[in-house]
């Protein structure tokens, strides 16, 4: 199958992770985890999703879920420590909305952060994020 350029959105209101391409939004001092559309399209199609159990503590970099693309299993690394409050139940039992819908429905992970101070350094805005998809895949384009 031939490379196909990147197309998608990345949204403003996210804070991404270059090195795992997961985004971190703020939910009223929770916050919402999830896999980048960018990330999405290099794994491919998303066949099962599994979180780690409610209440887990995981740490930036560790793993916080499975994805299973293509027959390949894969983890899903934290971009920050944070408590897990819930993992998307909706996205475990239909796993293509992670793909679908990213930045939404698609969802992977509510949690309270742990060394927000800490983990925020390492991420960065939208537009610092695409201009790290650029020098990945020149050919992409990002949509509104």
């Amino acid at each position: 199958m031939p490379f196909q350029s990147f197309i998608g959105r990345i949204p403003n209101n996210c804070l991404y992770c270059r090195d795992t391409d997961m985004w971190v939004r703020d939910d009223d001092g929770q916050v919402l985890i999830g896999a980048t559309a960018f990330g999405l399209h290099r794994a491919g199609e998303v066949i099962a999703f599994t979180a780690k159990p409610n209440g887990a503590e995981i740490l930036r970099g560790k793993g916080m879920a499975t994805i299973e693309c293509h027959k390949t299993v894969l983890a899903v690394h934290a971009p920050i420590s944070f408590r897990l409050i819930t993992g998307n139940e909706d996205a475990e039992a239909r796993p293509s909305v992670i793909r679908g819908s990213p930045y939404d429905a698609g969802w992977m992970a509510r949690g309270l952060p742990l060394a927000w101070a800490n983990d925020s350094t390492c991420l960065c805005s939208a537009e610092e994020y695409k201009q790290h998809i650029l020098s990945i895949d020149p050919e992409a384009r990002f949509e509104p």
